[in-house]
């Protein structure tokens, strides 16, 4: 190609994102620098975190600015190279946004093995998700054999893992997720124990069934009316790891916790986390998670979008729910 393809940020969402929230444009492939590396991106990931980047409200990383490449994650290959760690034709994994070609520092990208495990599987179940999964659910959750553990968006990127890690600890792992679809998948093909359809509009009651000695860890990915339900079957001294809160991303005003005393009354450890506040976690967390899905140990599912003119579309319907599994963007 002779051109760079790149989705902007065009404006700020007020409630839900839209189309028109994002600009695709095309410029002219930029040169590597010194100490910089030209990648052809393979893969885009899209993740819920995106969300927050777009709004101008604080958070704990910069958002996006109006006119500027949408942040993202990517897999590709190196085409030039002016740094001593890469060559032309590593494949290396990095935060270059959503374009096609990207020229990055070198120190930034971290080569991966393609003969280890898909690409696609860098940005996803050995990629960011994974290492959250990991982290979250091992950190925070802390998980002992016996015990009850319940997460939500039980076939997403990271709770699918977060579930599978369970069971090897000797945990009874209860997904919720949405649809019978998505339900059969996490108990099937997962191996969770029992799956909630909180669709069907029986969350508590089915929780109390799934969950007859009572909750002991959640791993939190939805907020909302999910996770106040969730509160009413927690055990004393249980412990929730706070990864997300998708329910909330698309309301002007958010939900909230309206049953926040049975945190104090059950003595409830919660602890919110950002994975990359434990570097020291992550490159441990990948290597073991690429063993485990080389060896067919750890399975997962993907969601793939065509092209990266189809990224804002895939997108949106990542906030509602419609991706099965991890949303990626395949852009060779």
């Amino acid at each position: 190609m002779s051109k760079n393809m790149q989705v902007l940020l065009a404006s700020r969402p007020k409630a839900g994102v839209s189309e028109s929230n994002f600009q695709i444009v095309e410029r002219d492939i930029p040169t590597p620098g010194p100490g910089e590396v030209l990648v052809r991106n393979h893969w885009l990931s899209l993740d819920p975190y995106m969300r927050g980047r777009m709004n101008a409200s604080k958070s704990y990383a910069a958002g996006v600015e109006i006119g500027d490449v949408m942040t993202g994650g990517t897999v590709g290959e190196v085409v030039e190279s002016n740094h001593p760690r890469h060559k032309v034709g590593d494949f290396v994994v990095g935060n270059t946004g959503w374009q096609l070609y990207a020229a990055a520092a070198g120190e930034t990208l971290n080569r991966v093995d393609p003969d280890l495990v898909p690409l696609s599987a860098y940005l996803g179940v050995v990629g960011m998700p994974g290492a959250t999964a990991w982290t979250g659910l091992f950190e925070h959750c802390q998980p002992v054999a016996g015990e009850t553990l319940v997460v939500s968006a039980a076939s997403g990127a990271v709770g699918g893992v977060v579930g599978q890690l369970g069971k090897m600890q000797g945990c009874r792992v209860v997904g919720i997720a949405g649809g019978r679809m998505k339900c059969d998948y996490v108990v099937k093909e997962l191996g969770f124990d029992a799956c909630i359809d909180y669709k069907a509009g029986r969350l508590y009651e089915d929780l109390k069934n799934a969950c007859p000695s009572g909750v002991d860890c959640y791993f939190e990915n939805v907020g909302g009316p999910t996770m106040d339900t969730v509160l009413r079957v927690l055990n004393p001294f249980s412990r929730i790891a706070l990864c997300g809160m998708i329910s909330d991303y698309n309301l002007e005003e958010p939900y909230g916790v309206k049953l926040i005393r049975s945190l104090l009354v059950n003595r409830v450890r919660l602890q919110g986390f950002i994975v990359n506040d434990r570097m020291d976690l992550y490159q441990r967390a990948l290597s073991r998670l690429g063993v485990l899905v080389s060896q067919g140990r750890i399975k997962y599912r993907e969601s793939i979008a065509e092209g990266l003119q189809n990224a804002p579309t895939a997108f949106i319907g990542l906030l509602a729910g419609r991706n099965f599994g991890k949303q990626l963007v395949k852009l060779v």
